[in-house]
């Protein structure tokens, strides 16, 4: 059976990080391979329903925040600076579990958000409302069919067989 590059799914039960897990925040941190510029992509996915929410950018600062805080913490590239997620709106994204890719370059974050994630009052940043409906294919139906098994020999994502 082939490994996911994620962690398991967090467990519906919890509410928060466990920040007392065998993996520090800071070893956790340590383990990211930023960007020359210093930030790597941040995947936020609703832990209830699975939705993609929003894809945002992290710093090590910003990354160390939200694993101390429990709740998102982002670097705005057009602001240049710290971002709290819902820190004005009250929309905060309460962090149940992380995850990095299997090339440790991007970072994946299970949430339970407390209102809508995008700037628009959308539930999520590719919703068509938030996106002016630019979508191609359909939809996958809410808690439709998922791969749990071995993929064989299929391709990475990077092109490469497994």
């Amino acid at each position: 059976m082939r490994r996911s590059c994620a962690s398991s799914w967090p467990s519906k039960r919890s509410a928060s990080i466990d920040r007392s897990a065998a993996t520090d925040a800071t070893a956790f941190v340590d383990a990211v391979r930023f960007t020359a510029d210093g930030l790597a992509p941040c995947i936020v996915q609703d832990a209830a329903t699975g939705d993609v929410l929003i894809l945002a950018w992290v710093d090590r600062l910003a990354l160390t925040r939200t694993l101390e805080s429990g709740e998102a913490h982002f670097w705005s590239r057009s602001r240049r600076a710290l971002w709290h997620k819902g820190a004005t709106s009250g929309n905060v994204l309460r962090v149940r579990g992380v995850a990095l890719d299997c090339d440790r370059d991007a970072v994946l974050l299970w949430v339970d958000p407390a209102g809508p994630a995008c700037h628009t009052g959308a539930v999520s940043c590719f919703d068509d409302e938030a996106s002016g409906g630019l979508t191609l294919g359909s939809r996958p139906s809410p808690g439709g069919p998922r791969s749990t098994g071995d993929r064989g020999d299929a391709a990475s994502h990077d092109g490469q067989r497994s």
